[in-house]
């Protein structure tokens, strides 16, 4: 599974500022492109976050009209997944866990895009709820 968010960089005098069309709320800078870029995926990924722990909708990437995408680990992306589909169930975290037979702490782990977790956890728990990672192999 592949999300990546298209990124804007702006260059103002000794910085360059880094917003996502898509995810207002991820903004970010650094003294260089690549720094900003390098703090743009750590901003993603706190964004994203912040959806989860509100319950929101995760935006869904626009086409990147020209700009540099940041892709999320597929790690990350998977737990996206796995958050998209719980909450299309209408499954808070209580009912995942029960859905899934594990603990609220476990689940709230599988869902934090920051956390460590097995890729095979999240797939597993994705298959509980009908839904598989596709494989695809892409020229990087």
């Amino acid at each position: 599974m592949r999300l990546a968010y298209p990124v804007r960089l702006d260059k103002h005098p000794g910085t360059v500022v880094a917003t996502f069309p898509d995810i207002p709320e991820a903004l970010t800078e650094g003294a260089t492109e690549d720094e900003a870029l390098a703090e743009a995926r750590d901003c993603l990924v706190a964004a994203l976050g912040g959806y989860v722990q509100d319950g929101r909708a995760i935006p869904t990437p626009s086409p990147d009209a020209g700009m540099t995408e940041i892709p999320l680990s597929d790690l990350a992306a998977a737990k996206v997944a796995l958050y998209e589909a719980a909450r299309a169930k209408q499954l808070d975290t209580s009912a995942l866990a029960l859905r899934l037979g594990c603990s609220r702490r476990k689940v709230r782990r599988l869902l934090d895009v920051d956390a460590r977790s097995r890729l095979h956890e999240v797939e597993a728990a994705l298959r509980r709820l009908g839904e598989q990672i596709p494989l695809a192999v892409s020229t990087a």
